[in-house]
C-alpha cells in the first residue's frame, strides 16, 4: 500500500519592513484638516443638508435605530441598577445568617472503654461483660439477675464524661437465644465542629 503525498503548505512570514516603510511614508499632515476649526463648521453644514440629500426613508429607519438604541441602553441601565440592588440584599441576607455549628458523634477510643469493662466486671461480678471498640455488650445467664444487669446498663450511661450511649440491642427471656439478658450499648461523644 502506497502513502499518499501530503503537500506541507507554504508558510510565509510576513515583511514587516514593508508595513514599516507604508507607515513612515503615511502624510501625518493630511490629519491636520480635521483638527481645523473649520472641520465642525463643515460636519454641522453636512448635517443641516442631509435631509435635502438622503431621502426622508433613510432619515426615519436612522431614527427608528436611533430610538431602538436608545430604549435598549435604558433597558440596560434599569436592569443593571436592579441586578446591583439585589446583589446588596444578597449580601446583607447572607451577613443577618446565623453561623450554626455542625453537631456530630464520634466513636469513643477503644483503650477508654477497654478500661472501663475492667471496672465494670470487679462491679458486677454475676455478669458477662466485653468490650469490642466503642461497644460494651452485657449479658446475664438467667433473667433472675435483672436487678443486677439493670444497674449495669445505667452505670454505663453514666460511665464516662460526654459519653452519648445508644442502645443497639436489648432482650429479656427467650428473645435473648442462649441467655437470659443481653444488651448491647454503642458508645459516642459528641464532638461540635465550628461552622466554617
Amino acid at each position: 500500500m502506497k502513502k499518499p503525498d501530503i503537500k506541507m503548505p507554504d508558510f510565509k512570514v510576513p515583511d514587516l519592513s514593508k508595513s514599516l516603510d507604508s507607515l513612515k511614508s503615511f502624510d501625518w499632515r493630511s490629519l491636520q484638516k480635521f483638527a481645523n476649526p473649520k472641520a465642525a463648521e463643515d460636519l454641522n453644514h453636512f448635517l443641516e443638508k442631509m435631509p435635502a440629500n438622503v431621502g426622508h426613508t433613510v432619515l426615519i429607519a436612522a431614527g427608528i435605530a436611533w430610538g431602538v438604541a436608545g430604549v435598549l441602553g435604558l433597558f440596560t441601565t434599569v436592569q443593571m441598577q436592579k441586578l446591583t440592588t439585589l446583589r446588596a440584599d444578597l449580601a446583607k441576607a447572607e451577613a443577618l445568617q446565623p453561623i450554626v455549628p455542625k453537631i456530630k458523634d464520634v466513636a469513643v477510643d477503644a483503650a477508654e472503654v477497654k478500661a472501663f469493662e475492667e471496672k465494670m466486671k470487679a462491679s458486677y461480678p454475676g455478669l458477662d461483660i466485653r468490650s469490642n471498640g466503642p461497644v460494651i455488650a452485657i449479658t446475664a445467664a438467667n433473667t433472675s439477675q435483672f436487678g443486677e444487669f439493670r444497674e449495669a446498663v445505667g452505670h454505663v450511661q453514666n460511665g464516662g464524661s460526654g459519653w452519648r450511649v445508644n442502645i443497639d440491642r436489648l432482650c429479656v427471656g427467650r428473645e435473648c437465644g442462649q441467655h437470659g439478658l443481653a444488651a448491647s450499648l454503642k458508645i459516642n461523644k459528641v464532638s461540635v465542629d465550628k461552622a466554617g
